[in-house]
């Protein structure tokens, strides 16, 4: 149904064929004045303090109508940057639903009143909730593009047709091009020749940096040519025909299956960056103004009116059109409630799957001899990527052979522990699979494919370099289902070999840091230290609906005292529920990871001395843990000691102490003990770590000083 101005509703919009007629250039001038005359009110609601923060998208809403409008929302995939109102818009998202975020409303679709204004999310339109840390996206949107792949030739059995293909956009400012992810992501999107396209709307400026000190050569273009398969386009994102064309082709190219594009749109930023910075302090005057006479809105109005399209009445008409609706949305959103209290917590987990609930509590099914833990984990592995044609496992060295012509002529690899060995030649190399290795590159591309539906568990080699992947981990997939209010979710496993005493490992493959992780809500954190636990703590991780850190001693791999007999396929142990190792009356000592078997060795040499028992409790996951076998312990021995592996100033044993002072004080005979490392790391010479890392004989004094208060 046509408008009063006679514009076309999006839906009866011609499909694109490679020249734009009348309609699409009025839509396409709604969309642009749309966008502007939002960005203008939310400037005025700022000022009048009706709304919280504003971020313009003044200056690229030619590129991105033009995008908005080429592309298919519910079919292709978006994952835009805060500056993309207009590309929103001509998606489907509508000015009451931005209105609705500015004002932190309790029914902002996108979030729910969690995010800041133009933090976009759409599970409807397939645009994926969007973040504020620059140049994240790109990664996502790899493993996005890959899973979409991946789901139509391994779980649909029917490969999209070429020039058909599903397209994944991602777009960012020209800033974000110098985060390390965004060559990573290039990286990835060429070696695989997926359907990306990368949307760089270069407006000259990061904040304050202009681009000659932001980009080598001032071209993002120029520096990304060389990459393999990567159709590299530079346009003028302020002309919406130049626009439309050259993202045709881009597309074109990406729906063919031909691999990734990349097009380098450039724009203006005639707003300041936000309302919290002042452009005039670092952009002279005169740039300004010619950015002002650049306008893509005023120069499409010049061209509709020159080619005939339509007069100054029809354009005077559209405006009222989106004035009159900007208004009816502003008084709406100003009416609406803000989010009710005592929902903060709401969706940091699942709400409809619990790991710690008894659906996940099973009984084991003893078979076969006793195995290592690294056996069981793989062994685990195994039988659910049988139960589950979801599970896709890859990061560095995890599969037999990357060049799969070799499998019959050599072992295999199966990574650097063997916990994946066998894991490729059962399930191939679309399901198992190498990376390069770029830590943030298989957390981020877990996440997109996470998103997707699929069940990544993927493999950081070790603990020490996990770090490249925390931006993605804390600020990414820790977040993304409470950020979206429940609209996207990213349940996925990412399995870490952790720790010291291996004499040698020194600084860079001997630490510990779970505490780091602990302390990010929306995390699962879990620690297993036998075998048994380990078999049925990952089947847990893998069938809970959310993000689990999955810390494997390396240590404890291939000991054999803490073996077990395969458990069976069904076994399940319940996050945050601890197991009690050795009854006792008078201690207790709070462990986990390679402490218990410590804990249990300096008990037994107290109690060949004393008259006492000492009870250790291994809290198997870190978070949750199980505060109430805690209680219920220390209730009964009124004497405690927490002991960890990791430094002890800042360890995770201070939160458990610290609550057990707070609540059970009154239970304490005794000060509460503590076990940890020295506040240094771990060294090479095995003389250097013992001292540094817990021994028994450590633990062995501090119950002997415990039960001695």
């Amino acid at each position: 149904m046509a408008t009063k101005s006679g514009l076309l509703q999006a839906s009866e919009i011609p499909a694109p064929t490679g020249r734009l007629g009348g309609d699409q250039f009025l839509h396409a001038y709604h969309n642009m004045y749309l966008s502007r005359r939002l960005d203008d009110r939310e400037i005025i609601l700022k000022r009048r303090n009706q709304i919280y923060f504003q971020v313009s998208g003044a200056g690229h809403e030619a590129i991105q109508t033009a995008a908005g409008m080429l592309l298919r929302p519910g079919y292709d995939w978006f994952y835009p940057y805060y500056r993309d109102r207009a590309l929103c818009l001509a998606l489907g998202v509508t000015p009451l639903d931005m209105l609705l975020q500015a004002v932190g409303a309790g029914c902002d679709p996108a979030s729910g009143g969690r995010q800041m204004p133009t933090h976009w999310s759409s599970p409807r339109l397939n645009v994926v909730t969007t973040s504020s840390p620059t140049g994240t996206q790109f990664l996502q949107a790899v493993g996005c593009a890959h899973a979409g792949r991946f789901r139509a030739r391994q779980l649909d059995g029917q490969p999209q047709e070429r020039g058909h293909r599903e397209v994944v956009l991602v777009c960012s400012g020209d800033g974000a091009t110098s985060e390390g992810e965004f060559w990573e992501s290039l990286n990835a999107a060429c070696i695989e020749k997926l359907p990306v396209l990368f949307l760089i709307e270069d407006n000259g400026y990061a904040i304050s940096v202009p681009i000659e000190a932001q980009t080598a050569g001032s071209s993002i273009s120029r520096l990304v040519r060389s990459f393999p398969g990567l159709s590299v386009h530079e346009v003028d994102g302020l002309d919406f025909p130049a626009s439309y064309r050259t993202l045709e082709q881009a597309i074109q190219h990406c729906r063919g299956g031909a691999g990734p594009a990349l097009v380098h749109a450039h724009t203006t930023r005639p707003y300041a960056h936000s309302l919290s910075d002042n452009e005039s302090l670092y952009k002279p005057l005169a740039e300004r103004k010619q950015e002002a006479e650049r306008d893509p809105i005023r120069r499409l109005a010049e061209l509709i009116e020159h080619q005939g399209i339509a007069d100054q009445n029809t354009i005077f008409t559209i405006h009222q059109e989106v004035d009159d609706e900007i208004q009816q949305a502003v008084d709406e959103a100003l009416k609406a409630e803000p989010p009710r209290r005592g929902s903060a917590k709401l969706y940091l987990y699942s709400p409809d799957v619990d790991p710690s609930s008894a659906g996940f509590e099973t009984e084991p099914v003893l078979s076969g001899n006793p195995r290592t833990m690294v056996d069981s984990i793989n062994a685990c592995l195994h039988g659910e990527m049988k139960r589950d044609p979801r599970i896709i496992v890859f990061g560095e060295d995890v599969a037999d052979v990357t060049r799969e012509q070799h499998l019959d002529s050599v072992q295999g690899k199966g990574g650097v522990f063997k916990a994946t060995l066998g894991l490729q030649r059962e399930f191939g190399k679309r399901r198992v699979f190498n990376t390069p290795i770029a830590e943030a590159a298989i957390v981020g591309r877990a996440i997109g494919m996470a998103i997707r539906g699929l069940k990544p568990v993927v493999e950081i080699q070790f603990f020490d370099y996990i770090w490249p992947a925390m931006m993605q981990i804390r600020d990414e997939l820790a977040t993304i289902r409470w950020r979206s209010h429940d609209g996207y979710s990213a349940p996925m496993v990412v399995r870490v070999p952790i720790g010291g005493y291996l004499g040698g490992g020194a600084i860079y493959h001997s630490q510990s840091g779970e505490v780091l992780f602990t302390h990010i809500p929306g995390l699962r954190v879990v620690f297993p230290s036998n075998a048994r636990d380990a078999n049925g703590l990952l089947r847990t991780a893998i069938r809970c609906e959310d993000p689990v850190l999955f810390l494997e001693h390396k240590k404890l791999y291939r000991e054999t005292y803490n073996r077990s007999a395969d458990p069976g396929p069904g076994y399940m142990v319940p996050f945050g529920k601890a197991r009690r190792v050795k009854q006792g009356e008078d201690l207790t000592i709070v462990t986990y990871g390679a402490l218990v078997h410590r804990s249990l060795q300096a008990a037994v040499q107290i109690e060949k001395k004393q008259d006492v028992s000492i009870e250790v409790l291994d809290l198997r996951s870190l978070s949750p843990y199980d505060w109430d076998a805690i209680e219920e312990s220390v209730t009964k021995t009124n004497r405690v000691i927490v002991a960890h592996e990791d430094c002890l100033s800042f360890g995770y044993g201070a939160e458990i102490s610290a609550r057990i002072a707070s609540e059970l004080f009154d239970r304490l005979d005794a000060p509460i003990g503590r076990i940890g490392a020295e506040d240094t790391w771990v060294a090479y010479h095995p003389q250097l770590e013992r001292e540094i890392l817990p021994q028994v004989e450590d633990i062995e004094r501090e119950i002997e000083r415990v039960l001695g208060y």
